[in-house]
């Protein structure tokens, strides 16, 4: 996982805006979209503002120590359709990337319930 990644982890584990976050830290909204969309990182002058706004260590911040879940450290083996699912995820806005993974729960919750129905029937 990049720093980019986390930042944008801890900004919504911090439940703050990405306006909110620009505040705190001093940086253009358009500095902070180009960390996703171009895949840019933060300069190191500003690492240390990022890490007292979203309230961790620099070393959590640039390692993931303490950040990144158990389930981003496994190596998924993706197949075709799994990598393409990502990189069409990747290329969406943070409101269509929201919709698509309440899309893919509230998809999931329906399977289940499919199968519940067809063992029960």
């Amino acid at each position: 996982m990049t720093i980019s990644e986390r930042i944008f982890i801890l900004i919504e584990r911090e439940q703050i805006t990405q306006s909110e976050f620009c505040r705190r830290v001093g940086l253009r909204p358009s500095t902070v979209s180009e960390w996703k969309t171009k895949n840019h990182t933060p300069t190191a002058d500003k690492i240390m503002d990022i890490c007292a706004a979203l309230n961790v260590s620099p070393e959590q911040l640039l390692t993931g120590k303490g950040i990144d879940s158990v389930e981003d450290s496994v190596d998924y083996q993706l197949d075709y359709q799994g990598k393409q699912l990502i990189l069409e995820y990747k290329g969406l806005n943070d409101d269509a990337q929201k919709r698509l993974l309440a899309y893919a729960k509230k998809l999931s919750e329906l399977v289940k319930l499919e199968e519940i129905n067809e063992v029960t029937s």
